[in-house]
């Protein structure tokens, strides 16, 4: 199973860990994995490559593991977009979940 989990502090999310395969199929065709994975990575190059953050990430393929961390203090306007797309994720997780209950969760801690 893939477990994400989304941090927050305060009402601001700071991040995510996602972790695991889905076993919804075998390594390779397993279209949940790949949808995670995909937005996963878009939103890690929205958060550094686009808006040009520094924010961590740490990848373990081993483990299928993929965590992002934002940087404590940022401008308004990246601020404000870190927010959104961190929230869309979340968004889009959550209902992939619902569709996959079995091979996704979705926390926020």
């Amino acid at each position: 199973m893939t477990t994400a989990a989304f941090h927050s502090e305060g009402g601001r999310l700071t991040g995510f860990e996602i972790q695991g395969h889905s076993g919804y199929a075998p390594e390779g065709e397993d279209i949940v994995c790949a949808a995670v994975t995909s937005a996963a990575r878009l939103i890690e190059c929205a958060v550094n490559d686009v808006l040009g953050l520094e924010a961590p990430v740490k990848v373990r393929d081993k483990d299928a593991y993929l965590s992002l961390k934002l940087p404590a203090k940022l401008g308004q306007d990246a601020e404000s977009a870190c927010q959104t797309l961190l929230a869309a994720l979340l968004v889009h997780l959550v209902q992939l979940s619902e569709e996959y209950p079995e091979h996704i969760t979705v926390m926020e801690v």
